[in-house]
């Protein structure tokens, strides 16, 4: 039974998956008006995407990040042991 539940599983995910990956395909269109329409879609999914790209933080360096975590530890420590 269990055998059959993984395998409609796998089959209703591979059916899926193809829709997801739908991308339009300009160059095939014969019509330029709407050829040149999609190009203009294409690019502007294509800023969108790139703006939101910029728009996210960028990670701290490891070694920034370190060296702050460093720095803090070794306050907490010269604030519990003066001069033991």
């Amino acid at each position: 039974m269990k055998l059959f539940q993984i395998s409609i599983t796998v089959f209703v995910l591979a059916g899926i998956s193809p829709g997801f990956a739908k991308v339009e395909q300009c160059r095939f269109i014969d019509s330029k008006p709407d050829r040149e329409a999609c190009y203009d879609r294409q690019a502007r999914a294509l800023a969108a995407k790139r703006a939101e790209a910029e728009a996210k933080p960028k990670p701290v360096d490891s070694l920034q990040g370190m060296k702050a975590e460093d720095e803090m530890l070794s306050r907490r420590l010269k604030s519990i042991c003066r001069g033991c």
